[in-house]
């Protein structure tokens, strides 16, 4: 395999068969001059770490219709940004978005460093966001490693160390195949390979533009890599949410801004920890003096963790809450929004 050929092949088929996305200039507008909008690229990056494109789409939409630039999004209030991120997971990205949003805004005029270490320097820029919005937005030659193209050079070059140790292998050797020609068609058509073709399961390997050069695919069983190491068991946590009423209003807190879900609005709950809660433990650490109903459960999964939450539920008034209409629970995440509609249905 020669990684001129091999990249002459894949480009080819990247023109042929790009996808359509709202973030992304296509090959033919890019070859005829279109430069991306290095915020929307940015922004789709954020929001497609550890989301689907399918799941990403709607709320790229959102955000931009909303806050159209980056100058748009720093100016926002947490809170509302927050709310309108609610469903996409993992909080810690909301916080880091607007401090970079408002990093961009306030030190470098509403414009984005166009290198990969000046977007390294924004925060909540790790390595693999600013080499994506590097190459992407700004054809700058950087390698550019995500899952899929972790995939891709595990089956082009048979690599046997299971992952995440092979992480090292992989990035060295996408790193070898990256060109100062076109690079930021070059990462997406990776990324393209792996969402379309070279899928973790039933990899198309008859559609495969590159399909030659691949060593797993020769040794006949390219869907077997990478290679994984077995999951560890997840820890249990158990803990108790409150759905307090007050008619047709529920009582919601805001929870801290540091840690898991950090300042984003949730139901009242109790520790988590890894013994269950009885009903009398459950009512004591109520956050009202009120006649609490035990009206189930519910179960969640977190990445490092899963999560029994008995459900108590009350009619009633509470201080330090935050009253909110029923109708608007869909800004909860979903941990607490799966809660609530539980809480509710179970309403006697």
């Amino acid at each position: 395999m020669t990684a001129d050929r091999l990249r002459a092949e894949l480009l080819a088929w990247y023109d042929a068969n790009a996808r359509a996305l709202p973030w992304r200039v296509g090959p033919a507008d890019h070859a005829a001059g279109v430069r991306p909008d290095p915020y929307r690229v940015w922004l789709s990056e954020v929001m497609l770490q550890q989301t689907t494109v399918p799941h990403a789409t709607p709320y790229f939409l959102a955000f931009t219709a909303r806050w159209p630039t980056v100058t748009d999004l720093a100016n926002e209030a947490d809170g509302e940004v927050m709310a309108a991120w609610a469903g996409l997971g993992y909080y810690a990205r909301a916080r880091n978005l607007l401090a970079c949003a408002r990093a961009v805004a306030d030190l470098h005029g509403g414009v984005f460093p166009d290198t990969e270490d000046g977007l390294r320097s924004l925060p909540g820029l790790g390595p693999y966001t600013a080499a994506a919005v590097g190459a992407i937005a700004f054809d700058r030659p950087t390698n550019v490693v995500d899952g899929n193209v972790e995939r891709v050079m595990s089956r082009l070059f048979a690599v046997e160390q299971p992952l995440p140790d092979a992480k090292p292998e992989l990035k060295r050797l996408a790193d070898a195949l990256v060109r100062g020609h076109r690079p930021g068609d070059w990462a997406q058509a990776l990324m393209d390979l792996g969402a379309m073709i070279c899928r973790p399961k039933s990899p198309l390997c008859d559609r495969c533009p590159v399909s030659a050069h691949c060593a797993a695919r020769a040794g006949g069983a390219p869907e077997t890599y990478p290679r994984k190491r077995p999951k560890a068991a997840l820890p249990h946590r158990h803990g108790v949410a409150y759905v307090l009423t007050r008619g047709d209003e529920i009582a919601l807190v805001r929870r801290p801004p540091k840690g898991l879900l950090g300042g984003m609005l949730a139901l009242p709950t109790s520790d988590w920890r890894a013994e269950a809660w009885d009903d009398a433990e459950a009512r004591a650490a109520a956050p009202a003096d009120a006649t609490w109903r035990n009206v189930g459960e519910i179960e969640h999964g977190f990445t490092h963790f899963t999560l029994t939450l008995k459900l108590l539920r009350a009619e009633g008034d509470a201080d330090q809450v935050i009253w909110s209409p029923r109708r608007d629970l869909d800004a909860l995440p979903s941990v607490f929004l799966k809660a609530a509609r539980a809480g509710l249905a179970n309403l006697l």
